[in-house]
């Protein structure tokens, strides 16, 4: 486990008390929270979430930024806190985390800095919904997501359900393989699902289709020393996916109506799972719970047997 060393750092006992005994953990992440859902879904979704990580065997765990601290587990007045719009939330990633925490204002963490916090605490899996990506246009505009360098650069395994649907997705796949960064498909016959639907038409680097298949990749990976992220992509639950011409054209209108807004930067995406939420009569927002609390189980599955790899030693 590496050690507690950033007086930044505050891990929560029960997580802490886990991660001394080699108990599976699993990170999660806070603009969902803050910048992904409406209140009061978010705070709500934020609880079954962790319940669901429980029920499965790990502890979860988590992550924001609190009055000038990494806190990585939360308790239910912090996830309030974030969920509630009473105060200004701030969007952390990488680029953000030091002006958040020297100013001491609230912060939820990004994919980009929940692997960060992730890291520092010894919590090498982490559940999402879907992580950023290379945004359409981006030959012009260059909007890139901070999650795909993070992921190039620090080992914290991430479970979602693909890059979300309104990026382009042949190029963040593309960037990924540049960063070297591994991808698998998780039980999908080797496609890359596309958040709300289980079909991109792009296939994985990698297929598997078990935790134990999952957590021994991530166990070498270690042993070699390698400094990069993974990301394991599982399919949304088939009666939660969404299809159809429909749904496509909400994308599309969101992204229209961001393009004339001149909507970028780390606001785009709030704005663009906002609106196809609202152009979806809010059966995106359907979606995106159910997807969430089922890479929350996968991410728990893979935690618990790379736990159990750990401590008897075993490699087959």
């Amino acid at each position: 486990m590496r050690a507690f060393a950033s007086s930044l750092l505050r891990v929560a006992p029960r997580v802490r008390e886990a991660l001394a005994n080699g108990e599976p953990v699993v990170a999660l992440e806070s603009t969902i929270i803050s910048h992904g859902m409406p209140y009061p879904q978010n705070v709500r979704t934020a609880r079954e979430v962790e319940a669901v990580v429980a029920e499965h065997g790990a502890t979860p765990a988590t992550v924001a930024l609190v009055d000038g601290r990494i806190h990585v587990g939360l308790a239910g007045e912090e996830l309030e806190r974030l969920a509630d719009g009473a105060e200004a939330v701030a969007k952390a990633s990488r680029r953000d985390m030091a002006a958040v925490l020297s100013r001491r204002v609230l912060g939820a963490t990004t994919v980009s800095g929940t692997m960060i916090a992730a890291h520092m605490a010894g919590i090498r899996i982490f559940a999402t919904g879907g992580i950023g990506g290379v945004h359409r246009g981006a030959e012009t505009t260059l909007d890139v997501s901070a999650d795909l360098t993070e992921l190039g650069r620090t080992p914290v395994t991430v479970v979602c359900a693909g890059a979300k649907a309104i990026l382009d997705l042949p190029r963040t796949l593309e960037y990924l393989e540049t960063q070297g960064v591994p991808v698998v498909a998780y039980g999908n016959g080797g496609e890359l699902p596309a958040f709300y639907t289980a079909r991109s038409g792009l296939m994985a680097p990698w297929c598997m289709d078990t935790p134990e298949q999952v957590a021994r990749m991530v166990r070498t990976s270690a042993d070699l020393g390698l400094q990069s992220g993974m990301v394991v992509a599982v399919p949304i639950p088939a009666e939660h996916a969404q299809t159809g011409a429909e749904f496509e054209r909400a994308i599309d209108t969101a992204l229209r109506e961001a393009e004339v807004q001149r909507v970028a930067g780390k606001e785009c995406t709030p704005f663009l799972l906002r609106r196809v939420t609202e152009l979806t009569r809010g059966a995106s927002l359907v979606a995106n719970i159910a997807l969430v609390k089922n890479n929350a189980r996968v991410a728990s599955q893979i935690a618990t047997s790379l736990a159990a790899m750990v401590s008897t030693g075993a490699r087959e």
